[in-house]
């Protein structure tokens, strides 16, 4: 039988521990765990991470993997106020939100979380902006009108939001920028748009899926915003609405889950600065779900309606290299 080192014109390393940074393509035998081993490109996958304490859809979502936040939200029966919090493995409970909110949508990390909007049930809908420190939840400054499922990105002191639902009807296309106190008008997003997202800072933020109207039809269109004013991207592959878990920025960007075709879909789209492609699918169909994370290798994606509100968690691994063990077969 031929041997490695003839094949290759090298011998195979034998290491103790595996390498800490090894390169494509590197093959090692760790003596520790008496496994041959190599370094793969492997593709994007989903993993499922700890259930959350109350199944809820239509919920506010922030932060990472290892450290999100999931708050307000329907459980089928009522309006929530409750807060969670994620350290990668399982959720514990958080500060009070300070009202009961359905379609609140939220940007930042677990310690520094900006949220806006929402209602109880019934209009008017809430004009509130919070702020979460990681403990505790504050009322930091009204947005210009009632709103829920608005789009929004950037931080605590230096937020954007743009388009949503403000009355019975009415979908927006004004945007605003957040000094941490108070919201000033910027340049308007191109089309009118509800339940989509818009995930990245306040001066590099990219917009897509989500609904126009009159009437409602699902939208394939994606924008970026630069500080100032919004520009045509490359549209997705698919549509999406009640889509609230995304991330990235006009470079990169991600979304999954949604209402599509079929409804509860499992599809992801991947942005790579260039064009949209599809990606690896969440386990199991949802809409309405949360997860908006600052990076596309740090997207989760929690509760949500699949049909019934649920409880999972999903985490993201990008592809990427990945270390493999070599068998026999």
């Amino acid at each position: 039988m031929a041997e490695y080192i003839n094949i290759r014109g090298q011998s195979i390393e034998v290491v103790a521990s595996d390498p800490a940074n090894p390169t494509l393509g590197q093959i090692w035998y760790n003596s520790t765990s008496n496994t041959l081993k190599g370094e793969n490109f492997g593709t994007a996958s989903w993993a499922t991470g700890g259930n959350l304490g109350t199944a809820r859809y239509n919920l506010g979502g922030s932060g990472e993997q290892t450290a999100a936040l999931a708050y307000g939200g329907y459980t089928g029966t009522a309006g929530s106020s409750a807060t969670e919090e994620y350290n990668g493995t399982s959720w514990t409970g958080g500060g009070t939100f300070p009202y009961v909110a359905v379609n609140v949508r939220g940007t930042g990390i677990q310690t520094a979380t900006l949220a806006v909007g929402g209602w109880t049930g019934t209009p008017p809908f809430n004009t509130n902006t919070s702020s979460y420190d990681g403990s505790t939840w504050t009322t930091v400054g009204n947005y210009p009108k009632g709103i829920l499922n608005i789009g929004i990105s950037g931080t605590t002191t230096a937020g954007l939001g743009a388009g949503g639902y403000s009355s019975p009807g009415i979908y927006n296309n004004d945007t605003h920028e957040f000094n941490g106190s108070t919201w000033t008008a910027s340049g308007n997003l191109i089309q009118t748009t509800n339940a989509g997202i818009i995930a990245g800072t306040q001066t590099d933020s990219i917009a897509f899926t989500g609904a126009s109207s009159p009437p409602f039809y699902l939208i394939t269109t994606t924008d970026a915003y630069d500080g100032s004013t919004w520009t045509t991207l490359p549209a997705t592959t698919t549509q999406g609405v009640w889509v609230s878990a995304g991330s990235g920025n006009s470079a990169s960007a991600l979304w999954y889950g949604g209402e599509g075709t079929p409804p509860y879909t499992t599809v992801s789209n991947l942005y790579d600065g260039t064009s949209w492609a599809s990606d690896a699918n969440l386990p199991t169909g949802v809409q309405a779900h949360a997860g908006h994370s600052p990076t596309t290798s740090t997207a989760i994606s929690f509760g949500g309606k699949a049909p019934s509100p649920t409880t999972a968690t999903n985490e993201y691994n990008a592809a990427g290299p990945i270390t493999k063990t070599i068998t026999a077969s």
